[in-house]
Parts: C-alpha cells; structure tokens; sequence
C-alpha cells in the first residue's frame, strides 16, 4: 500500500527520513477495524517521530499520522480517533498510563489504510467535509478538552491563546469565540495576528506584549518562548492550560509568582473519544468548522511538512488520498 512513512530518523535533519512509496500491508492485530482513508491531516508529532522522539528505532518503517477520516468496510464514512488504549482499559483512555497514539505502536493514517480498535471509530457527520474531518482528532480535539474539559473557565470569561496560528491555538480560537469567550491572542506575525481576528478573536497583541488587564487562563502550547508571558498574563487565582512546547520543555518555572499569586498550571493531552464525539456535534451546531491552511496529494507530504518545519503554517495542512 502506498503511505508516508519514518524510514530514518535524524534530530538535524527531520525531512532526510521521511519517504512516499509502497509498504507491505501489515497484519493488524485482533479487534482492530480497516479504514480507507480519504484525508490524513499533518501535526507536529509527526516531526517529532521524525526527529526520533517518542518513537524507537526498532519500529522503523513506521507509517506517520495521528488523524484520519475515511470509509469502514462497511461503507460507513468514520472519523478515527487516534488514542488507542490498553486492552481493557475503562475510563478516559487519556489516563491510560499504556496509552499511545497511532503512528507510535501501530501504523499511523498517512496511508491508503489504516487498523484501529473499532471504539476508537466514530460516526463522520455529512456536514463536515473528509478534509474538515481529518483535522479533529488531535489538534482539535486537544483544543475542545482544553477548553471545555480541563479549564475553569467559564463563557464570558477572558482567555489568551498563545501562538495563534498553530493548529490547537487556532481551534482554540474559533472554538472560544463560538461558545461565548473574550478571546486574545498572540503571534510574533501582523498576518496571523489578523487572521486570528477573523477566527473570532476580541483583540490581538505581539508575542509578550503588556495586556491592557489580566486573563482568567492562558492557553499555551508553545513552552519556553511563551511561559513566562502566559503567567504574568493571569489574574491572582488564574490557570495557564499546557498541551505542548513545541519551543522547548523547560521554561523556568517562576514559582515564586505561582505561590504568590495562587496560580494553577494544569495539563492537558489529547482527549477522549467522547469528547471527539461532541465536538463534532458542537461544529455542526455552531457552524464553525476547522481552518485548513492547503490540502495536498499525499505524494507531495513532503511540502506540507517543510511548511511546517519552517513555521509557514496557518491552520492545518491536509493531505488527500
């Protein structure tokens, strides 16, 4: 089958192991479900499993991709939600410390098929396009558990999206302005600083620039180069909600102003395919559906992920197979 895969991982030089090309069909465990799909959608994991990081080489080739929408054996058109807990797990399979994402243990969506534990499929909308579709279950569904799960914040309250422009800050963006947020936004770009505005934001500044008052919570997936910012931006009481650090890990803590202040961090990872269930009914209710940046064959993958290494990114890039 033809499929985008990790053949040789370099920190350097990501994109030197990344191939398009024909892969033996692999035989999919037990349980597991095929879906042909018909759109896969780029994320940073996948640079980083490029790069090495969370991926060994001794699973090498692996098929990359978290996010897929596609067609079941069936005939249904499903969307493929992309965290594959440990057999019998019950809960929310985030907390399964057994947990991993697809393209991690098991071949990733970036391909003519995928294998996935039937839970972990759910029902395509017809009002959401395959391409709008293959956008959810990580970027988007991390911003919907973000935003409505695991922060304290209510609609009406003030938030600040750091790093507008990336896939989860502009899904938090959209997602926000839809459900009734005053939303402010960063960006080191005037671009996507207007673009944020047309996402629905209420106002929208330069990277660490002075607000004109303080946010009830932060929203920051960005790390070293916006954690500073995301703390001095809060209110006494306030939150900072993580789900990344795509500038780094290890931001200095400032933990004086933390105990001072009374702020909360709390972190945030993926979500439930639960919650991937009702955030496609909240985008068919709202109207608002996710921001693509461009949708490429999946023989040109290797443009969308330069567009990404190189930080010339608006939204999410697709890929169409």
């Amino acid at each position: 089958m033809r499929a985008a895969y990790v053949a040789t991982q370099s920190a350097e030089d990501p994109l030197a192991g990344l191939t398009v090309g024909e892969l033996e069909v692999p035989e999919p465990p037990e349980g597991f479900r095929r879906v042909r799909v018909v759109a896969s959608c780029l994320n940073h994991h996948d640079l980083w499993s490029l790069r090495g990081v969370g991926l060994p080489a001794d699973r090498l080739p692996m098929v990359l991709g978290c996010d897929a929408a596609g067609t079941d054996d069936d005939g249904n058109d499903v969307i493929v939600h992309g965290v594959v807990s440990s057999p019998g797990w019950r809960g929310d399979e985030t907390l399964d410390p057994q947990r991993t994402l697809l393209s991690e243990r098991y071949p990733g969506t970036m391909a003519d098929w995928v294998w996935v534990p039937e839970r972990n499929l759910v029902p395509k909308p017809d009002e959401l396009t395959f391409e709008e579709a293959a956008c959810l279950p990580t970027a988007w569904l991390t911003a919907y558990r973000m935003l409505f799960t695991v922060s304290p914040a209510a609609p009406g309250a003030t938030i600040l999206v750091q790093g507008a422009g990336g896939g989860v800050a502009s899904a938090l963006i959209a997602l926000a302005a839809a459900a009734g947020f005053r939303v402010w936004a960063t960006s080191r770009s005037e671009e996507k600083r207007q673009r944020a505005l047309a996402l629905g934001a209420d106002q929208v500044f330069e990277d660490g620039a002075r607000l004109p008052e303080r946010v009830d919570v932060a929203f920051d997936s960005v790390g070293e180069a916006t954690w500073a910012h995301s703390l001095k931006s809060l209110v006494p009481g306030g939150t900072v909600v993580t789900c990344g650090a795509t500038s780094g890990p290890a931001p200095s803590a400032d933990l004086n102003r933390v105990f001072f202040l009374q702020l909360r961090v709390l972190g945030s990872t993926m979500g439930t395919r639960d919650e991937l269930v009702r955030l496609t009914r909240f985008l068919v209710a709202t109207g608002v559906r996710p921001v693509i940046d461009d949708v490429l064959p999946l023989d040109e993958a290797a443009r969308g992920f330069r567009r990404m290494l190189d930080g010339d990114v608006f939204g999410k890039i697709v890929f169409r197979h």
